[in-house]
């Protein structure tokens, strides 16, 4: 069977030189088709290029991930985080193993680097709409509507609409959120249930 990562064959070979003390670096480097110098460093507790990221990079590639995989879930919510939520996960993340907080561009340049993510303004999407954005309760509503036209003879001709206008005190507006960059078209930010209304 080949093995086309060269990390997965570099432990593969530290482990069968652990195994078998007669197994030289040398061998060990010409059978699983690694540079015996890699093999070397690494027997002598040098960590591999992943593990050893520049000093501009204040998460590991592991804490990167689990931060982008919070990103995407909080997104699939309808909650996209903001810059600073970013920037409050990774600061977090660093407090919890002892190490500074990131700068105030570290979000905006985080997002730029990685391909899962991108930015986009967010539109504002009312808590009651979004219970109601089930294609079973819309369905419902039509069949409910269609009964009613049955029963009293509306015909469509008689269908008028009327929008009410109001001002939302305590309303969300839209901002700049983090997203999936899969994700086609604006991101919604779900309003809270809780506010008051002036009508007009």
């Amino acid at each position: 069977m080949k093995i086309h990562s060269k990390e997965a064959r570099i432990i593969l070979a530290i482990q069968a030189i652990e195994s078998d003390k007669k197994l030289s670096i040398q061998k060990a480097a010409q059978l699983y088709c690694i540079p015996r110098t890699t093999l070397g460093d690494r027997i002598r507790g040098k960590p591999n290029m992943a593990e050893s990221r520049s000093k501009s990079h204040n998460l590991t590639e592991l804490e990167e991930e689990v931060l982008i995989q919070y990103i995407l879930d909080m997104d699939l919510r309808g909650f996209p985080p903001k810059f600073k939520n970013v920037e409050d996960m990774a600061n977090y993340i660093l407090e919890s193993k002892g190490a500074k907080r990131v700068g105030k561009l570290w979000a905006y340049r985080f997002v730029k680097r990685r391909i899962e993510l991108k930015t986009r303004f967010s539109r504002v999407y009312d808590f009651q709409r979004a219970l109601c954005d089930d294609p079973k309760l819309i369905e419902e509503w039509f069949r409910l509507v269609a009964n009613m036209r049955a029963k009293y003879g509306i015909l469509d001709g008689d269908f008028y609409n009327f929008d009410e206008t109001g001002f939302m005190m305590g309303i969300i507006c839209a901002a700049m959120v983090v997203t999936s960059a899969e994700r086609c078209g604006r991101s919604k930010s779900i309003q809270p249930g809780n506010r008051n209304g002036l009508q007009q």
